[in-house]
């Protein structure tokens, strides 16, 4: 498994910082990995703290110096705009002649098994309640939305939404469609957005937007945090361990897996309703 990111280090330690070094972990967070960059005066302006406060927090999460904490930073940039051709010449060239030859299938299980579980061990409870409540409420309007790859998620969670409590909806693909229902996002709104490295510039704007608009963003993204979490009102990062060149998606599904599971316990009796409803029109229409 990967190192952890710093993202990962601060929600491990998050209780056992003081208020202070809360809130130098709150602006690095808001504008993460670039807030970590800059010179330690700097990051103590953004927080509202002392220098001193800043060095105690790097101290806290294990690092000896503040240049060792900016070198972690660094390498996680790197990581953080790896593409898949970079990421297979790398695993190409550090592949031995003696590895592990267990088989793909023991391999497969070994690093996608511990993704999931390292992922739903770490994810913040709180987080994970709140994505629930708000997107348990029936009269808030689901909306989600991904990139390249992860859009399947999005998919995959709206069609199961669908079913369990209906007002789900994945943004649609057509520029007049999706503009139109942008233009309506507002207060009661709830947009569930997959964004992963390397992260799109559109997904961000149509975030900072609906979000200007008072609608709420519960974001699932990888470990080095999509620029989204700087708005987002419920982030969840996942483990993206892979097998291959391209970043596993596995964890993820996980983590959809078990936001379903917890609207439909918060929904009781009405997502039975709902699903029965569901079934009974899909009957009626010769859909099943």
């Amino acid at each position: 498994m990967a190192l952890p990111s710093i993202a990962d280090m601060i929600r491990t330690h998050e209780g056992g910082l003081s208020t202070g070094e809360r809130r130098v972990a709150r602006a690095l967070l808001a504008d993460y990995p670039a807030a970590g960059l800059e010179t330690v005066r700097l990051l103590a302006e953004r927080a509202g703290v002392s220098a001193p406060t800043v060095l105690r927090f790097v101290g806290r999460l294990g690092f000896d110096n503040y240049p060792g904490f900016q070198r972690r930073l660094l390498g996680e940039l790197g990581e953080r705009e790896q593409s898949p051709l970079a990421a297979y010449a790398s695993a190409r060239d550090d592949r031995r002649p003696d590895a592990d030859r267990a088989g793909l299938a023991a391999s497969a299980a070994r690093t996608l098994g511990g993704a999931v579980r390292a992922t739903l061990e770490s994810l913040p409870a709180f987080e994970l309640d709140e994505a629930v409540r708000l997107m348990g409420e029936p009269e808030h309007r689901v909306v989600s939305w991904g990139g390249r790859f992860s859009r399947l998620l999005a998919q995959y969670l709206a069609l199961h939404l669908m079913q369990v409590r209906g007002n789900a909806v994945t943004l649609p693909d057509t520029p007049v469609e999706r503009a139109d229902l942008l233009a309506e996002a507002g207060r009661g709104d709830v947009f569930v957005v997959f964004d992963f490295r390397r992260y799109e510039a559109w997904s961000l704007h149509a975030a900072e937007e609906v979000s200007r608009r008072e609608a709420k963003v519960v974001l699932l993204t990888d470990r080095w945090l999509s620029p989204i979490s700087a708005v987002a009102d419920v982030v969840l990062p996942v483990h993206v361990d892979s097998v291959s060149a391209y970043d596993s998606l596995v964890p993820a599904m996980a983590v959809c897996e078990a936001l379903v599971a917890g609207v439909m316990d918060s929904l009781g009796g009405r997502a039975e309703e709902r699903m029965r409803r569901f079934e009974d029109a899909s009957r009626g229409f010769d859909l099943l």
